[in-house]
């Protein structure tokens, strides 16, 4: 159950709010109809974080109407990927948002502290992997988690990535991106007894097939406790993560 319900519930407990007003808060309308998009209300009563915002494909003025009618809904910071720099300075000029260029993500509202213990761990392959681990990054701190992040540790230098057994040891989940053969997955996997989400990237020269490579040798990896995302799936890796991390 997520806190939304349970805070509500809370209040009906020690009579702050009638069993009406919480059932007229719990009712309230599950989707906004604004024309070009539906905005899910309901997405934070069901999930436990509100609707991110995809940002390729739609214009600068369709981005704020979704993200003004969300923000009326929570207090919680709006997520948007896949936003590119043109469209962030468009938005910028109107509303306030913090844009992270390296993830291509903005942010409308606070980041909120972190409201779990476990640590995520996020590893690259190598430096051309990091805007994808960025999304992760960015994705799994909106949602309240602590990161660390050991970024270009990937096997063609293995020791560079044994040099940091402790992080890797005291990470909940571990999230690992890397293109070429995405060989750290299996790596991470052989070394951590937590779970691995495993993202392969598009980086990589002809014979990666744009990630195609990395993806199947994660699939097929020996290590066990292994799961994999898609090519470039920075922020499903870091809702995943997320979840996982806020279970414990």
């Amino acid at each position: 159950m997520n806190s939304d319900i349970k805070n509500i519930l809370e209040q009906v407990k020690s009579g702050q709010i009638s069993v009406e007003e919480a059932a007229l808060q719990i009712k309230r309308e599950p989707f906004a109809d604004i024309g070009y998009a539906k905005p899910d209300l309901h997405r934070r009563v069901r999930q436990g974080v509100s609707e991110v915002i995809y940002g390729e494909g739609k214009t600068a003025e369709q981005i704020i109407g979704i993200a003004d009618v969300l923000k009326k809904q929570t207090e919680n910071a709006i997520l948007i990927t896949r936003l590119s720099k043109e469209k962030a300075d468009l938005i910028r000029k109107i509303r306030d948002m913090d844009y992270r260029p390296e993830a291509r993500m903005g942010i409308i509202g606070k980041i909120p502290e972190p409201d779990v213990t476990g640590n995520i761990l996020i590893a690259t392959g190598g430096t051309s992997d990091i805007p994808v681990a960025e999304e992760a990054a960015v994705t799994a701190e909106v949602y309240g988690n602590v990161v660390t992040r050991l970024y270009d540790v990937g096997v063609a230098g293995i020791h560079r990535t044994l040099s940091h057994m402790d992080e890797i040891m005291k990470a909940s989940v571990i999230i690992v991106v890397a293109g070429m053969e995405g060989a750290l997955a299996s790596v991470m996997g052989g070394l951590a007894d937590c779970p691995v989400i495993a993202v392969p990237t598009s980086v990589g020269y002809g014979a990666s097939f744009g990630g195609l490579a990395a993806l199947l040798s994660m699939l097929n990896s020996c290590a066990d406790g292994i799961a994999v995302v898609n090519i470039d799936n920075g922020f499903g890796a870091g809702t995943m993560a997320s979840r996982i991390n806020h279970m414990g």
